[in-house]
């Protein structure tokens, strides 16, 4: 079932990301929404084929520098699983605000623990060769089949940049040098932040890891947007593509809006 997922990004003139409605499989339904600080511009129908009523809010990099263009939906608009059992006891847990605080927490009935669920990061490389981009084919859900840059969970004790380099080791057997951040897209309703830098192949060998069926170099107009398995990934690699034919890359941040309608 596809959907359509809201993007925006700093930066980045709106007429070149008007067609930033994307289609994606691993989500159903969206509301789209303008998020605060930032203009809402109407689609015309000359760029895309989609409903003018539809909107797209403009981030420019003079807005980016204030202190609106920084604020996005409320935090309790975010989905997250409840916690029904204290992790530390094992007994049951209720939902409330606890004293001095604003927002509703899990915590045990028992031994009293509060439990705070936070935001996961997701770190990975766009890596490059020879003005190709590598791209990993999944081998496991979600979304099975389709081609994702190697990206994953930050782990405890390693840096963004260590995260990376050792997702892109598992999943494409590719040994790579970290060139420079290249873009932080924040998804707030689903509680992820993506960080991905720049890489170069140190050696032109790459393989399949577990986690992937094949890999392969797509030349920048071969990329198969069609084929990619998360809204995040298909934002970034479009922004890069963008970089590439103005021949100046960029260090981006934007925000993916995934609101369900209800």
């Amino acid at each position: 079932m596809g959907g359509l997922v809201l993007a925006r990004a700093c930066g980045v003139p709106f007429i070149s990301h008007s067609c930033l409605l994307l289609k994606v499989p691993e989500v159903g339904r969206f509301r789209l929404g303008v998020l605060v600080g930032f203009q809402p511009l109407r689609l015309s129908t000359n760029h895309c084929k989609l409903p003018a009523r539809l909107a797209l809010p403009l981030c420019s990099s003079a807005q980016s520098a204030s202190p609106a263009a920084h604020q996005t939906a409320p935090t309790s608009t975010a989905f997250a699983p409840k916690i029904s059992f204290c992790p530390a006891c094992g007994s049951p847990t209720e939902h409330r605000i606890p004293k001095g605080e604003e927002k509703p927490r899990a915590i045990c009935t028992s031994c009293g623990l509060v439990h705070y669920q936070n935001p996961k990061m997701v770190v990975g490389c766009l890596v490059t060769h020879k003005d190709k981009v590598l791209l990993c084919k999944r081998s496991i859900e979600p979304s099975y089949g389709l081609w994702t840059l190697p990206a994953g969970y930050m782990e405890l004790g390693e840096s963004a940049v260590e995260g990376a380099v050792r997702e892109t080791w598992e999943e494409a057997n590719a040994e790579v040098d970290v060139e420079a951040p290249f873009a932080q897209l924040d998804i707030p309703r689903i509680g992820q932040s993506y960080i991905l830098f720049r890489a170069k192949l140190k050696t032109p060998s790459f393989s399949p890891g577990v986690e992937s069926l094949e890999c392969a170099l797509f030349n920048i107009d071969e990329i198969p947007f069609d084929q990619i398995a998360f809204s995040s990934i298909s934002v970034a690699l479009r922004l890069y593509v963008e970089d590439y034919k103005r021949g100046k890359l960029k260090v981006h941040h934007g925000v993916i809006d995934k609101r369900y309608v209800l």
